[in-house]
């Protein structure tokens, strides 16, 4: 990123928000070659992954797509691998100790479920969710109700962070205790949430069992799970403006909501990609498919981390002038399975399938029937005329990788749903 941003409230956050999306691509491209460099001189994991790539040839979003996916579970497997030496599996290039050089020690450590151990370093929101809070209509001077944890994750000081570099006040209520936390909110009179979307919904029922209102509530930046459109007309009613934030605990801010209401912006610290699930292939704009996201934070450099989450990237930019790229929201998770006649099915081997068939663009593998009576068809999507005998040939491929009997159904083009499965177990349980 280059050179400090211009505060231009009270519309945006900061200049980078409304940089030319030219100037933003070349200067995120920059930034990244020297992102991979700082990962495989202080990572060790990364040197490992990514030895023998030249750093500063990942220098376009063609180079990055042929990066090795970083996976959650080999985060963790990583991690657990090297707990007693190196809490964070080697992925970060900070850390604590006295024989560390101050300069890469970390401020905090957390750990998420799994455990997954994630590092924060002592500076101003550090984890970019301010951006959020402000497109959410967060201002100075406010004072901001924080109910996401503060207990071994990192959520609540993401939040925490992220209003107090707006300048806003904060109350640490962290999760539970709904009649307190109703008390409290009587008592302060906060003019701002942060949490989940059904933790609020709690805590204006609770309110509304002990007869107290709460009047001064008028915005919310929710996130951790979805916001369903009737929640978010049940807060509305109440008077309650609400917008989503998307992150996680190992990137921090990937994405949010502005009172536009169009689509999730993507936060300017990240380089986003949707590529098709079980595989590294980026897909079109508007195609559903996972999120996988690079960070630039140089202490935690996760490149090319798939989230696990589907999505798809909207074309435009939005209307409040904030001109990088949008998703559509979360639209589910993209890590599929399904156990088919006792054996394992899992998206990277229908991606194997397709791959040994140039012919198909799009591939789906429906798994039907009862579970004691199994059927697996791989709904396939080709251009023009069947070729003779593909049918069979994908056939005998699908017994190969899955070791699994299979059918074969082809389809025009644009006639598979687009909603990022690959596959879709259609069975009823029991």
């Amino acid at each position: 990123m280059s050179g400090a941003p211009t505060r231009l409230e009270p519309e945006f956050f900061d200049s980078l928000e409304t940089r030319d999306p030219e100037r933003r691509e070349n200067e995120q491209l920059s930034a990244l070659a020297a992102q991979v460099a700082n990962a495989q001189a202080n990572a060790p994991a990364f040197a490992e992954r990514l030895r023998g790539i030249d750093a500063a040839s990942i220098d376009s979003r063609a180079a990055l797509a042929r990066l090795p996916v970083l996976r959650k579970h080999e985060l963790l497997e990583r991690q657990a691998a090297a707990r007693t030496g190196d809490a964070f599996g080697g992925f970060a290039t900070i850390g604590w100790g006295r024989e560390r050089d101050p300069a890469r020690r970390a401020a905090r450590v957390f750990a998420s479920p799994g455990p997954i151990h994630e590092p924060e370093r002592a500076r101003a929101d550090y984890w970019r969710m301010g951006r959020a809070l402000f497109a959410a209509g967060f201002r100075a001077g406010d004072l901001v109700h924080n109910s996401f944890s503060y207990h071994f994750t990192p959520a609540g000081a993401m939040m925490e962070s992220g209003a107090q570099a707006i300048g806003c006040t904060v109350f640490p209520a962290g999760t539970g205790q709904t009649e307190l936390q109703a008390q409290a909110m009587a008592t302060l009179r906060p003019d701002a949430y942060v949490g989940t979307p059904s933790f609020l919904r709690l805590l204006l029922e609770k309110a509304d069992d002990l007869g107290i209102a709460l009047p001064s509530l008028l915005k919310a930046s929710v996130g951790g799970e979805a916001l369903p459109a009737a929640l978010r007309a049940t807060f509305g009613a109440r008077g309650i403006a609400a917008c989503q934030s998307y992150g996680t605990a190992d990137l921090g801010l990937v994405a949010y909501e502005t009172v536009a209401r169009a689509g999730l912006v993507v936060d300017e610290g990240v380089i986003v990609e949707i590529v098709r699930p079980g595989t590294g292939d980026v897909v079109a704009t508007e195609e559903v498919g996972e999120v996988v996201v690079t960070t630039l934070n140089p202490d935690y450099p996760l490149i090319r981390f798939g989230t696990g989450d589907l999505s798809a990237l909207m074309p435009g930019a939005c209307p409040t002038g904030r001109t990088n790229q949008r998703l559509r929201g979360w639209l589910g998770r993209a890590d599929q399975s399904a156990k088919v006649r006792g054996m394992f099915v899992h998206p990277p081997q229908v991606a194997e399938i397709v791959r040994r068939h140039p012919e198909v663009r799009r591939a789906r593998l429906v798994v039907s029937g009862e579970m004691a009576d199994d059927r697996m068809s791989l709904e396939i999507e080709i251009d023009g005329a069947t070729p003779q005998g593909l049918a069979e040939r994908i056939t005998e491929t699908i017994r190969d990788v899955t070791k699994l009997r299979g059918s074969v159904a082809v389809h025009a083009p644009g006639t598979l749903p687009n909603d990022g499965k690959v596959i879709d177990d259609t069975r009823r349980p029991g």
